[in-house]
């Protein structure tokens, strides 16, 4: 990161800010703080993704009796995200920076509309000096509707803020090249575009996280497929953030390299929207050979062979082609019962436009 960075986000995992028998770590949490207020003072916007609230809620909390994982991470997180919360106000309030809590769930970013809410909420927060802390709102996030962790959601807030970089802390010091325990294995310090990690992700999760390293190296690929430098780092140590920012090439850390090209706001949102998908556009050979071309083109109702599901005007929709394939996902321009009504016909506008088309 040689050129100057503005604008970074920072997602502080639930193994970072806990300790072992997952109470929250102030201690800890209190380093991290005066580190993003010293990055804060040198003139970089600052947006924090944090865990903490279950950790931070466990503590206060002893249940009468056995709940499920959904029910007690709901009540740890009620209690915990207001003590969470309140620990930051404090905490930032000692270095005179204030904060604002965003509390945000899955399906608000399934419509354009309540992305570009979000998207406008924390800019006018960054414009007047305040840091973002941003979370899942846990409280009314049941299984279907849950991110996989914080690191999905650091993810889709980085791209949707337009940061130049995300900053994942964890409790190990990037992905290793083997199994972390064993000595032999070391930190792979730079990852290329294309790069297969298949061989090196371990396939377990972190303890008290809901996630895992091939969470995170997923992310970090589609986030630096955007134009974001993306860092695995290690939380627990001394002065990470600062010396990630001023000595990057001396910090062990694990670094996506990020494109050279710019991408839309609308195509970084839809390129993470997969997920809230409402339908699926199945196309013939000739349109999928045109989207497989270099030119910029759109899905014309002429290259459509069917429509499957239901969708309104707007909705995220799944391309497919002629093999069942899926090749990429886009905003339909009409309800899928309109779509169905242009299946094949000449000189209609797109269904799915260019602008609106990310493919994989």
């Amino acid at each position: 990161m040689k050129k100057k960075l503005t604008r970074v986000a920072i997602k502080i995992g639930s193994n970072v800010l806990a300790r072992q028998d997952g109470t929250l770590d102030v201690t800890r949490m209190s380093a991290i703080t005066d580190q993003v207020a010293e990055l804060y003072k040198s003139g970089i916007e600052i947006i924090l993704i944090s865990s903490g609230a279950v950790a931070s809620g466990r503590s206060e909390i002893k249940t009468s009796k056995k709940l499920d994982n959904v029910l007690q991470r709901q009540l740890f997180s009620a209690v915990g995200q207001a003590k969470l919360i309140n620990r930051y106000y404090e905490l930032f309030r000692e270095h005179g920076i204030p904060v604002g809590q965003v509390l945000t769930t899955k399906e608000n970013f399934g419509t354009r509309r309540h992305y570009l809410n979000q998207r406008n909420c924390m800019t006018v927060m960054l414009e007047n000096g305040v840091i973002p802390i941003v979370n899942e709102n846990d409280t009314i996030s049941v299984t279907e509707l849950m991110f996989t962790d914080n690191d999905e959601l650091s993810g889709l807030i980085a791209a949707m803020m337009d940061a130049q970089a995300l900053i994942i802390l964890s409790n190990i010091d990037g992905i290793y090249d083997g199994p972390p325990s064993d000595p032999s294995s070391s930190v792979i310090r730079e990852i290329e575009q294309g790069k297969d990690l298949s061989s090196y992700i371990q396939p377990s999760r972190s303890g008290l996280g809901r996630g895992g390293m091939t969470t995170k190296s997923n992310i970090a690929r589609k986030v630096a497929d955007e134009g974001i430098t993306v860092i695995i780092a290690n939380g627990k140590k001394e002065n990470i953030l600062i010396d990630l920012i001023e000595h990057p090439e001396t910090t062990l850390c694990t670094r996506f390299i990020p494109a050279q090209t710019t991408v839309s706001s609308v195509k970084k949102w839809i390129a993470h929207s997969e997920g809230f998908a409402k339908g699926e556009i199945h196309i013939n050979d000739c349109a999928t050979e045109v989207l497989n071309s270099d030119r910029a083109v759109s899905i014309l109702p002429i290259g459509i062979t069917r429509i499957e599901g239901e969708f309104e005007k707007d909705d995220i929709v799944r391309i497919i082609d002629a093999s069942g394939r899926q090749i990429g996902v886009g905003r339909s321009s009409y309800s899928s019962e309109q779509a169905r009504a242009l299946i094949g016909k000449h000189g209609k506008k797109a269904i799915v436009h260019y602008n609106y088309l990310c493919l994989e």
